[in-house]
């Protein structure tokens, strides 16, 4: 059986800033590979530099060296037109806030980077039928945000991720606002959105979250302290 494709293939990654007159590592010399149908989560303490690394990794800012590889392209040599394609193309975003738009309907949330894509309104609305059945929401498509619980929200924002048919689902402490049976209602969803085929990356502070996945990649003083299995 051959090995799963790479998805993203970074080496030698680092930001740093300069804070007064301190520099400041956020990440430093990272060396770091994700292939298709991955399942990892990133944690760390405050300051270790998760999230500068889901930014990067999202195409939402850019390192101070090193190399990032999205699907055998070089990320840097991308013009803002390419990178903005690939941000609602290639990546699905989960947000711990959720970041729906108050005023539309299920149904609107979703179908939003379909719009961007240029998709026509016959394919855009059932493909967002359709990601709503996935998680579950397949009979709240004319609900607003305002009208759902919590995890139904974050359901709408997963399936917001998944109408496009990313090459990878990046999720911000998806559950950083939901009690703990909505969580791991949520984590039964990535779960079988990964035993579907989806490859997905989160940030979470949670031990019992992070042990959904199938890795947990730990990260100290812009460093990855380990890479491993949960």
């Amino acid at each position: 059986m051959s090995e799963r494709p790479f998805i993203i293939r970074i080496s030698s990654l680092s930001k740093h800033y300069t804070m007064g007159d301190q520099l400041v590592k956020a990440l430093d010399k990272i060396d770091l590979d994700f292939r298709e149908n991955d399942y990892a989560a990133i944690m760390g303490p405050s300051g270790s530099g998760k999230s500068t690394l889901m930014n990067i990794l999202g195409c939402l800012d850019t390192p101070t060296a090193g190399r990032y590889e999205l699907n055998g392209q070089n990320v840097a040599e991308m013009d803002d037109d390419e990178l903005a394609r690939v941000r609602n193309r290639e990546i699905g975003f989960v947000f711990q806030t959720f970041n729906l738009l108050p005023r539309l309907d299920c149904l609107r949330n979703v179908e939003l980077p379909l719009i961007y894509a240029g998709v026509s309104p016959e394919e855009r609305l059932e493909r967002s039928r359709k990601a709503l059945e996935e998680v579950g929401l397949g009979d709240r498509i004319d609900h607003k945000p305002g009208e759902l619980s919590g995890g139904q929200t974050q359901r709408v924002a997963i399936a917001r991720a998944l109408v496009n048919h990313p090459s990878i689902i990046l999720a911000d402490e998806p559950t950083g606002n939901l009690d703990t049976a909505t969580s791991r209602d949520i984590m039964d969803i990535f779960g079988r959105l990964s035993d579907a085929g989806n490859t997905i990356i989160l940030i979470t502070h949670e031990e019992e979250i992070a042990r959904f996945t199938r890795r947990i990649i730990r990260l100290r003083d812009g460093r990855i302290e380990s890479d491993s299995a949960p």
